[in-house]
């Protein structure tokens, strides 16, 4: 059924029409305040829509500018970022806006360069950012996008760089740049789905090479496997003293987050993981077990965790195990 006719990709008028009516009403689509964009961007990368929603509208309650942020602690940082995972974001967050406030006083860039330049900002975030806020033609190209392309030309294998060189071709002719990639991204986040697509509501699907033939089974088949790991996470409480917390390394998993004292096992238990919490490429299984001892290395006692940025894994390990 798939007619393939527009050789040149997506069909600009009927992509920005259908987006003109079905976009999806979000805040970051109301401002184009950098700071403001630039908080979007990071919090969607790998995070879907309803995760950030909350997070997003609280962050600006907690920093209100750039120079707040900058001044913030590392932790504070981390504790506004606490639940969104993939940590490594909310670091980078906090040294932009420290290097803004150094080499910017406090404005964010308006350069494209500029903006590359930042830490935890590449070509895709930089593209958004610039249309967004000062109408550039810099295009998008995140996961949703790229799926879009792949499927538009039926390139499935197509590489970055191929894929770089449509977006920007498409972009040029889009008329409208900011609108052109929202409409690009919320046409992956929907109607080209990784898992669901709908060909039928697709606003593009004559000039798709792909309309009613994606194998989206075939696509997610591609994806990187997933590593289970086995971790003893030992619970050191005490009433007068509130739960012993150890900082994580300042690499790999749960990057500088607070935590009971974790030893990864060898060999996978006999018994059943308390919980299992699911990362983006690992699955980690979480044996808890309490100790009356008193416990040894780098960490402190603490009465409450409010104050202290946990994984949202050990928040709902806790929320699962009766101390006692």
């Amino acid at each position: 059924m798939s007619s393939g006719r527009c050789s040149g990709g997506p069909d600009r008028s009927a992509l920005l029409a259908w987006y003109a009516l079905h976009a999806r009403k979000l805040p970051w689509r109301d401002t184009t305040d950098p700071y403001r964009i630039w908080i979007s961007e990071i919090m969607l990368q790998q995070t879907q829509v309803k995760t950030v929603l909350p997070r997003y509208l609280a962050w600006f309650d907690t920093f209100p500018t750039i120079e707040t942020l900058a001044s913030a602690t590392t932790d504070d940082v981390l504790k506004a970022w606490e639940g969104l995972g993939y940590y490594r974001r909310a670091r980078f967050i906090h040294r932009a806006a420290q290097l803004i406030v150094a080499d910017y006083a406090g404005r964010f860039p308006q350069s494209f360069d500029g903006m590359m330049q930042l830490p935890g900002i590449g070509r895709s975030t930089a593209g958004a950012i610039s249309s967004f806020c000062f109408g550039t033609a810099t295009p998008v190209l995140d996961g949703n996008v790229k799926r879009v392309l792949k499927r538009c030309f039926a390139q499935p294998d197509a590489t970055d760089k191929a894929l770089w060189l449509l977006a920007q071709q498409a972009i040029e002719t889009s008329g409208d740049p900011a609108t052109w990639n929202q409409a690009m991204m919320e046409l992956g986040a929907t109607a080209c789905s990784a898992r669901s697509p709908d060909c039928v509501v697709c606003p593009v699907h004559e000039c798709c090479a792909s309309a009613f033939q994606v194998d989206a089974t075939s696509e997610l088949r591609k994806q990187t496997a997933v590593l289970n790991l086995f971790w003893q996470v030992e619970l050191f409480t005490c009433p007068e003293r509130g739960i012993w917390l150890s900082r994580r390394p300042e690499t790999g998993i749960w990057a500088g987050l607070w935590t009971p004292p974790i030893t990864e096992l060898n060999t996978q238990p006999v018994q059943e993981p308390a919980h299992v919490h699911l990362l983006t490429h690992r699955r980690l299984h979480l044996y808890p077990v309490e100790s009356t001892l008193e416990p040894a290395g780098d960490g402190q006692w603490v009465r409450s965790i409010e104050g202290y940025a946990l994984p949202t894994g050990i928040h709902r390990l806790l929320d699962k195990v009766v101390l006692t």
